[in-house]
């Protein structure tokens, strides 16, 4: 059995300083400047500008990880976590602002602490967690737009006008994906803990995709 190839992929997908890694290291920097700029300041157009800056590093990441074929294990990590804590951050600022209401703000994070109590359950089955699903990538897609709108919208005049009722349609939209994408992934636990037997050890397989 030839062992080098997959030492090779072993390799590269434990690299670290790759520019996906980099641009995802920047962002998750990001975000307690735009805590501050927010909450600070309140330099709103600076804070917009960080977020689309932002959004489009959160794109250019995974183009540039795909052309450059720099996937790494490392980067499967931070990019979800940086656009969680972009979400956070913002509708916990936004709700300090007085922009949302603390019941949204809310909402967000009891899903991802849902999930996250499912771990422990993931592991006894041998898995160490479930893959994105694409609803919860539609949901962050519409978060991501929804907050910076919404943003906007705390001003006066047409466009400010605009950009909260648009804002808000991104909103409902998110948070309803957001939910529904939390309870497939509980109803998919919920098939394998039924489905799968216990002792195989934890970390060691990956949960197939939904």
């Amino acid at each position: 059995m030839d062992i080098g190839p997959v030492q090779d992929e072993q390799q590269r997908t434990s690299k670290v300083w790759t520019v996906p890694n980099v641009l995802s290291m920047l962002r998750l920097a990001g975000v307690p400047l735009f805590l501050w700029l927010v909450l600070g300041p309140e330099a709103d157009a600076w804070a917009l500008a960080l977020l689309m800056v932002s959004g489009v590093t959160d794109w250019a990441d995974g183009y540039l990880a795909r052309r450059l074929d720099q996937y790494s294990k490392l980067g499967e990590i931070l990019d979800p976590v940086a656009d969680r804590l972009y979400i956070l951050a913002v509708v916990v600022g936004l709700a300090l602002r007085d922009v949302i209401p603390w019941w949204v703000a809310l909402l967000l994070p009891l899903r991802d602490l849902l999930l996250w109590g499912l771990v422990p359950f993931l592991r006894t089955r041998g898995y160490s967690a479930l893959p994105v699903h694409f609803l919860g990538k539609a949901a962050t897609f519409n978060l991501l737009y929804a907050f910076p709108l919404l943003l906007l919208g705390d001003g006066e005049g047409r466009i400010a006008s605009l950009a909260e009722v648009f804002g808000w349609a991104f909103a409902f939209w998110g948070i309803g994906l957001y939910w529904w994408a939390g309870i497939l992934y509980a109803w998919q636990v919920r098939t394998l803990l039924r489905e799968t037997e216990r002792g195989a050890p934890a970390g060691v397989r990956e949960a197939p995709g939904g």
